[in-house]
């Protein structure tokens, strides 16, 4: 099969971070052709100018839409795209120069008609941007869904850094309307239309989270709020390991408690997990400023996606509305 790739980035309000990753596209040791397809979502601050800068370098199809949101938005330029083979990036990636060399030695040895690769931290990011990358792709916090070569369970790709073949993507329908949640939406629809998923290892990105602690927050407290949504669509996809960070928060409080009252066993507990997570960022990103902001993060990322779980759990289940009705936030309308 010959392989003509498509890269479909969606952008909004974030002119200088498609310049960024533009500027990685040039770097790439690639040699092979393909396309750059382009969709702006209805943004108030365009990213025209900065985009006509690589038109001469880059093969690259620009197309403004009115905001349906990222997956809409994916689909808008997966149908537009000339390519067979479609990878999807986030527009606050940047690529190492061998990022497309990968994917396409990937493809030509063993074909999958999607893959998933890792994010990783640039050595430019803050302080801030590398303890939540650290969080948001451990194996101590999320099981390694998000690109570890340990993960739990069948891979599962994000949308940040994602391939669907031509053949996937026109079965399936592509992204739906939710969001977050539209990338393990689209890959269980994946697998039931029979198709596999793999992860690609040295196929990452630096994903330059541009985030603040409360940003974080509402960000992981609605990844919270999506998965009983998508239990419910999916049954079958249903796992113990959801109520991890609920249950980690609950016992985390408990423990607290029976501190106050002399029982110390099971805030010990505690102590040493959050050790061992302290270490692995410091192994990993060789700074103690780090590795003491990965636990807050940690703390932070259980909290949210905890409390998020918790809620749409008890709504989802036992309210008779639609999750449409219930987390209207959740879902965009298509135009």
């Amino acid at each position: 099969m010959y392989i003509k790739l498509s890269l479909i980035i969606p952008v909004y309000n974030r002119p200088e971070e498609i310049r960024e990753l533009l500027e990685s596209l040039l770097e790439q040791d690639f040699m092979g052709k393909y396309e750059v397809v382009i969709i702006e979502d209805g943004s108030s601050v365009d990213a025209k100018e900065v985009i006509s800068r690589f038109e001469n370098n880059l093969g690259i199809s620009y197309y403004f839409k009115s905001n349906t949101g990222p997956g809409d938005s994916r689909n808008y330029g997966m149908q537009r795209a000339k390519g067979n083979y479609f990878i999807i990036l986030d527009s606050d990636c940047i690529l190492p120069p061998t990022y497309l060399s990968e994917v396409n030695r990937e493809l030509n040895s063993n074909f999958v008609d999607c893959f998933g690769g890792p994010d990783a931290a640039d050595a430019s990011f803050t302080t801030i941007q590398k303890a939540i990358n650290y969080v948001m792709t451990s194996f101590w916090t999320t099981g390694g869904i998000r690109g570890g070569k340990k993960a739990v369970g069948k891979f599962q790709p994000r949308s940040f850094n994602m391939g669907i073949s031509q053949e996937a993507f026109e079965k399936t329908g592509g992204f739906g309307q939710i969001h977050p949640g539209e990338d393990p939406d689209l890959t269980f629809r994946i697998w039931k239309a029979g198709f596999d998923t793999r992860l690609f290892p040295k196929a990452y990105v630096y994903h330059k989270r541009r985030v603040d602690w409360n940003k974080f927050y509402i960000q992981v407290n609605k990844f919270g709020m999506v998965r009983p949504i998508l239990t419910k669509w999916h049954p079958d996809t249903n796992r113990l390991t959801y109520w991890f960070p609920t249950l980690f928060i609950l016992g985390l409080i408990i423990s607290l408690g029976l501190f106050l009252y002399g029982i110390y066993w099971p805030i010990l507990a505690y102590v040493i997990y959050f050790l061992l997570l302290f270490l692995d960022s410091l192994f990993k990103n060789r700074s103690l400023t780090v590795a003491f902001l990965s636990l807050f993060a940690a703390l932070v990322q259980f909290t949210g996606y905890g409390y998020g779980f918790l809620k749409s759990t008890f709504l989802v289940n036992f309210s008779k509305k639609k999750p449409e009705v219930l987390f209207p936030k959740l879902f965009f309308k298509k135009a």
